[in-house]
């Protein structure tokens, strides 16, 4: 029996935003340890024309919210990019997390074939298919900028390794 696409979609997004979650768990628990302002970590940009952290948190959760939905059919989550908290990113975080849980495997089927239409960056990017756009878009966004507010915890010396990133127990 083949993999649908919500099967190859969902439960990877799901892990790998509780893994963000977790690792700033960590962030909190080390800023507290040794008396550094959260903000620190929150406003931290490894270069300057780069987005900050508390970007690269929204980023991974449009990113990870969105890949479901536009698979699905459904209108995305909207999301106010407020948050300037560790608490604030977490809870944006367990909307994403909600919102894509609540998802209707049914929904998503077929569209691993149908063509998907979106704007980025403003213009128009056509995929041929569902999972030419998961696997082309979605995911490579959504990773991209998971992967880059992983690294810039450990870069601030968050002690996190490669099972923090994986969300492995």
């Amino acid at each position: 029996m083949p993999l649908s696409i919500h099967q190859v979609s969902v439960p990877v997004f799901e892990r790998s935003l509780k893994a963000l979650s977790n690792c700033m768990d960590k962030a909190a628990a080390h800023a507290e340890a040794h008396k550094i302002d959260p903000a620190a970590y929150i406003n931290f940009r490894f270069y300057p024309d780069m987005f900050p952290f508390s970007r690269q948190i929204q980023q991974a959760t449009v990113h990870g919210a969105a890949g479901p939905a536009r698979l699905a059919g459904i209108d995305l989550p909207k999301f106010d990019d407020a948050d300037k908290t560790f608490a604030e990113l977490k809870g944006r975080i367990g909307k994403a997390l909600d919102f894509i849980a609540a998802i209707d495997p049914a929904k998503m089927e077929g569209s691993e074939s149908r063509e998907l239409k979106l704007m980025a960056g403003g213009r128009e990017r056509v995929f041929k298919t569902g999972y030419d756009y998961l696997f082309t878009h979605a995911m490579p966004n959504f990773f991209f900028h998971a992967t880059t507010a992983y690294d810039m915890l450990r870069h601030n010396g968050i002690e996190l390794g490669k099972r923090d990133f994986l969300n492995n127990e």
